[in-house]
């Protein structure tokens, strides 16, 4: 592995978060003096997992969506926004190798911002357990449930609950969430103002401060490579009972 790096200028280490300790274990006496090392993610660098060698740069340049998307966008001229910062600076070329690597995959034509490590770490991961990959998700699974339970036919409560999804988050992305609010009825702005706080209430805000401090205090991080170590048993629990959830069942329904 370590052949794969030696004599590189800069080596990105864009593996999951989980095993990038042991990668840089297995490549840092073959990493030649004063080598750049690139992440896409603060988590090993913030919490200690990979400790760069004192002679290293040490930046991440963070795209704010998957691979997928980054790549075409790219194909078609255009950028993500990017997050970039600098952990360590050996050479003092750290922030130009972090900007140039950042337009090299084009997120400059979208615009990159400065962050660090800890700050881009701890929001993505706030972000992903308790906003939009954790918590949209099962508001849109409660809400079909709801529907469903109450008599309303699974394919008319998947259109409503899921299907609308992509059009708010199209008018939020283009108006903001006050553009949002004027954009649409006033029925249901009506409806968003009376219920939204019902559910979104003090207790969920608690709740997510619980997300946020078990991602500072590392034990999310903990968490992660416990997993990774037992071979991801939740990870693949959770991916088979999303398979078989009813608002799947729709979903292929609606499809086919």
């Amino acid at each position: 592995m370590g052949e794969a790096v030696a004599g590189a200028d800069l080596v990105m280490m864009l593996a999951p978060d989980e095993v990038l300790g042991a990668l840089y274990a297995g490549i840092e006496a073959q990493l030649k003096p004063g080598a750049a090392l690139g992440f896409s993610h603060g988590l090993a660098v913030h919490f200690g997992q990979v400790l760069p060698r004192a002679d290293l740069d040490a930046f991440l340049v963070a795209p704010k969506g998957p691979g997928t998307a980054l790549r075409s966008l790219y194909t078609e001229g255009k950028g993500m926004v990017a997050l970039w910062a600098v952990a360590q600076d050996a050479t003092g070329n750290a922030r130009g190798i972090a900007l140039a690597y950042a337009r090299a995959i084009g997120c400059a034509r979208a615009g990159v911002m400065a962050s660090s490590f800890a700050e881009e770490c701890e929001a993505d991961l706030f972000n992903e357990g308790a906003v939009v990959w954790g918590a949209v998700p099962e508001i849109l699974i409660a809400g079909f449930d709801t529907l469903v339970e109450a008599g309303i036919a699974p394919e008319i409560a998947y259109m409503e609950c899921v299907g609308e999804l992509k059009l708010i988050a199209e008018l939020i992305e283009t108006r903001g969430i006050a553009g949002m609010r004027e954009a649409i009825s006033n029925t249901a702005e009506l409806g968003a103002v009376l219920g939204g706080p019902r559910v979104i209430n003090e207790h969920v805000r608690a709740r997510m401060r619980e997300v946020l401090d078990e991602v500072r205090s590392g034990r999310f991080a903990r968490a992660l490579r416990a997993e990774a170590s037992e071979g991801y048993p939740r990870l693949k629990a959770a991916r088979a009972q999303a398979h078989s959830l009813a608002v799947e069942r729709a979903r292929l329904s609606l499809e086919s």
